[in-house]
């Protein structure tokens, strides 16, 4: 484990002051209680949890994941799975409610995306559409179609 650290001050006792850097090996981190505190003040209980766990060998490797790699693992949950998934972190709720995530959905559920239902979900968001009843979607295209005639008849 290596922890570097620069002094920023406007004093001129520290301007040539040089980086700092402590190297421990994770059997020693665990160890040194004053490092750990030193941690805890400077970044938070969350960061020393973090670095105690990769030091303990317990990675988390979803974390390492790329958005668009998980956003297309996500798309095979159950909606029941989204929704819990989406309650673990501030990241899995922003990929399960992403526009990208639904539209992967509505397209595995749907035989065939029109043009103008395409058109609607980016009006609505794909998630929405997802949720609305085929009645309401019928409503909604037609509204939409009937606005987008007034539109072009009105113009010269």
């Amino acid at each position: 484990v290596i922890f570097r650290w620069w002094k920023i001050s406007l004093r001129s006792e520290y301007r040539s002051a040089k980086p700092g850097e402590t190297k421990e090996t994770h059997e020693n981190f665990l160890e040194n209680s004053h490092l750990q505190v030193q941690i805890a003040l400077i970044f938070g209980a969350k960061i020393l949890d973090y670095v105690f766990n990769l030091c303990e060998g317990k990675f988390d490797f979803l974390e390492r994941l790329s958005d668009s790699l998980l956003l297309n693992i996500i798309s095979y949950l159950d909606l029941e799975d989204i929704a819990r998934l989406s309650q673990t972190s501030r990241r899995f709720a922003k990929l399960c409610t992403s526009d990208k995530l639904w539209e992967q959905i509505v397209q595995s559920a749907c035989d065939h995306i029109t043009p103008d239902m395409r058109a609607l979900a980016e009006d609505m968001g794909w998630r929405q559409m997802f949720f609305t009843n085929k009645l309401q979607l019928q409503r909604h295209l037609r509204k939409r179609k009937q606005r987008h005639g007034s539109q072009r008849s009105s113009q010269p």
